[in-house]
C-alpha cells in the first residue's frame, strides 16, 4: 500500500436533532479506498489505524494522522429506507426518528503519537470515527441535554442519523462488538487516542476507569501500552472528555 497525502472534506459538526427527512443515500460502497498506515514517534499507533476497514482512509503527514470516509454504514438500519438494499424494519420498541442516511464527507485529522494532557470537553458533534466509518459522538443530545428520548431512536446497533442524514454512533455500537468481540478496537476519538469494548483483553471489566472514562495499559494494536476509552453502559458511555489535545474536523 501507497502513503497519500491530505484531503481537507470539511464536516458540519452539528448537534442531534429532529428535522426534515433527509433521501436516503442509493448505495453502501466505501468510498474511499485504505491507504498506508502511519508511522508514529513515540506511541506507535500502526497497530491501530490497521484494523479500520477499506471504508476509512487513512493517511499520514508530519505528524499527523487523517482519517476520512463517506459516513455511511456497513450494516442494515431502518433508518436507510424503505426499498434500500440494507432496509430493515423498525425493532420492537424503536421510535422513528424522522431522519435517513445520507453520505456524508467524514474528516478528521488527529495527532500520530497522542500524549495524555489535561482533561477537554468534547463538542457536538462528531468527536471521533469508528473502525467502519461511522461517526462518534458524544453523551448529549441537541442543546448538551440528556439522551435519554434519543435513546428509543436508536436502531438494534445503536445508531441513528441526524437532520443531515449523519448516521452516528453515541453509545456501544452493537454491530462492532458483536462481530469483533467485547475488547475490540471500536474507533479512535478526535485526540487520537483509541476506543475499545466496554471488555478489557482478559475478557474483565475494565476498573478505575477516569472521568473521561479511559486508562493506560498494554491493548492487542499497541503492546506497549497507550491511554484509551472503554465504551461502558451508562453516560457519558464512550467517552466523557478528551484526555488529550483535540485534532480538528475536515
Amino acid at each position: 500500500m501507497r502513503l497519500i497525502g491530505i484531503t481537507a472534506l470539511v464536516v458540519l459538526a452539528t448537534a442531534c436533532n429532529s428535522g426534515s427527512p433527509t433521501a436516503p443515500t442509493t448505495s453502501t460502497t466505501a468510498s474511499a479506498s485504505t491507504s498506508a498506515t502511519p508511522v508514529a514517534a513515540g506511541v506507535d499507533t500502526r497497530g491501530i489505524y490497521a484494523q479500520f476497514q477499506s471504508a476509512v482512509t487513512v493517511a499520514q503527514s508530519g505528524t499527523t494522522v487523517s482519517l476520512r470516509s463517506n459516513g455511511v454504514p456497513d450494516h442494515v438500519s431502518p433508518y436507510w429506507g424503505r426499498g434500500h438494499a440494507m432496509y430493515e424494519a423498525p425493532h420492537a420498541g424503536m421510535v422513528m426518528a424522522p431522519n435517513q442516511i445520507a453520505t456524508q464527507s467524514l474528516s478528521m485529522q488527529v495527532a500520530a503519537s497522542p500524549a495524555v494532557g489535561t482533561a477537554s470537553d468534547t463538542p457536538l458533534g462528531p468527536i471521533g470515527i469508528a473502525v467502519n466509518g461511522v461517526a462518534i459522538f458524544n453523551q448529549y443530545a441537541a442543546g448538551r441535554s440528556p439522551l435519554a428520548q434519543e435513546i428509543l431512536t436508536f436502531d438494534r446497533f445503536n445508531g441513528h442519523p441526524q437532520q443531515t442524514g449523519q448516521y452516528h454512533y453515541h453509545v456501544e455500537p452493537l454491530w462492532l462488538t458483536s462481530n469483533r468481540g467485547a475488547d475490540s478496537l471500536i474507533g479512535v476519538l478526535l485526540d487520537g487516542f483509541p476506543v475499545y469494548g466496554p471488555r478489557d483483553q482478559d475478557g474483565s471489566v475494565p476498573s478505575a476507569l477516569d472521568s473521561c472514562n479511559g486508562h493506560t495499559h498494554a491493548t492487542r494494536e499497541v503492546p506497549a501500552g497507550i491511554y484509551h476509552y472503554h465504551v461502558v453502559s451508562a453516560p457519558p458511555y464512550i467517552s466523557g472528555c478528551f484526555r488529550g489535545a483535540a485534532g480538528r474536523l475536515g
